[in-house]
């Protein structure tokens, strides 16, 4: 590749495991956000997020983020999605997420046609119990 992007996702692929939580999200949310397509790259942040442990030091906005940026460009990866929605599922409460956090999640996993009924379930009551 010749562009500035291209040279960004050349260099990354092989950086993708020392990078931060929030470094996987930016790289994902950069190249959708610019509608710049690079199924390699992506493949690559989704398989390393899908090998973590846990996504605990994920913040809820790093994960809402990495999830929208798959979705905007329409990149499947099921295990990616699955990863999340049930790290979300088992998490004690949501306060953490915010009103954006919890919309571009529920819209990822909506545009991606994933369907996870405990994830909506939980972001449902949550909202329903906010006052």
């Amino acid at each position: 590749g010749t562009t500035l992007f291209d040279h960004i996702a050349e260099k990354s692929i092989s950086l993708v495991r020392k990078f931060n939580q929030q470094d996987i999200s930016n790289i994902a949310w950069a190249f959708a956000k610019a509608e710049v397509s690079h199924p390699p790259l992506f493949e690559q942040v989704a398989d390393h997020i899908v090998a973590l442990d846990h996504l605990g030091t994920f913040k809820p906005q790093e994960l809402s983020n990495t999830v929208w940026a798959f979705a905007k460009m329409e990149v499947p990866h099921p295990s990616l999605f699955e990863k999340v929605a049930d790290h979300i599922v088992a998490l004690d409460h949501l306060g953490a997420f915010n009103p954006q956090d919890l919309a571009n999640t529920v819209w990822a996993f909506a545009k991606m046609e994933v369907s996870h009924p405990p994830l909506f379930e939980k972001v449902a009551n949550h909202i329903v119990a906010l006052e």
